[in-house]
C-alpha cells in the first residue's frame, strides 16, 4: 500500500456543504452498500451498463480489496443526522503501465451539486501523483451530466471499439 491508503481532505461544495474526501477502507463495505441502495437504477445503469441492484460476493470483494498502487478507490462522506454517509465513489484501475480507467458514482441526491467534479480532481491529483500519464474513462452517451464533467477536466473523446460507449482520454504531466 502507499500513502494513498491514508489520504484524506474536506472541502466545501459551492452550497456550502462540507464534504469528505477520503481513501475508501474495508470497513466501508457496510456503508457502500447502502449507498449503492440510495441510488437509482438509472443511476446504476449509467456507471455498470447494465442494470444493477446487487452485487455478488466476488463482486463485493474487488470493489472492495483496494491495493492503492493498481487499484485506487475514494469516497466522498457528507453529514446526515451527525453521521457521515457515502454520498459518491470514484476509482481507477491501472490497466496497463501509465494507463488507468476511472469510473465514478454519486447518489441521486447528491448530483449535480459538485460531488463528480471534487472525486474527480482529487482521483486526477493522486493518478498524477502515481507518474501515471494517462487516463481514460467509458460514459454512455445519454450520460450528459457525466460526459460534461469529464470535458471539465479536459477529457477527449477518442477513438475505440464498442460504439454503444463514448470512449474519453485525459493525457497526464
Amino acid at each position: 500500500m502507499t500513502e494513498t491508503a491514508n489520504y484524506a481532505t474536506c472541502e466545501l461544495l459551492s452550497d456550502g456543504s462540507r464534504i469528505e474526501v477520503r481513501a475508501l477502507q474495508p470497513e466501508d463495505e457496510a456503508d457502500m452498500l447502502a449507498a449503492v441502495g440510495k441510488t437509482s437504477a438509472q443511476s446504476l445503469q449509467r456507471r455498470f451498463f447494465v442494470m444493477k441492484r446487487h452485487f455478488s460476493d466476488k463482486e463485493r470483494v474487488f470493489f472492495m480489496d483496494i491495493d492503492f498502487r493498481n487499484h485506487v478507490a475514494i469516497v466522498a462522506l457528507a453529514d446526515d443526522a451527525g453521521r457521515k454517509v457515502i454520498v459518491g465513489g470514484g476509482r481507477y484501475i491501472v490497466f496497463e503501465p501509465g494507463r488507468a480507467e476511472m469510473a465514478f458514482v454519486v447518489i441521486d441526491t447528491w448530483q449535480g451539486r459538485g460531488v463528480g467534479s471534487l472525486l474527480m480532481r482529487h482521483l486526477i491529483m493522486i493518478a498524477s501523483a502515481a507518474g501515471l500519464n494517462e487516463l481514460t474513462a467509458e460514459v454512455l452517451p445519454e450520460n450528459g451530466a457525466m460526459l460534461k464533467v469529464f470535458g471539465k477536466f479536459g477529457f477527449r473523446p477518442a477513438a475505440h471499439r464498442d460504439p454503444q460507449t463514448i470512449h474519453l482520454v485525459l493525457k497526464l504531466g
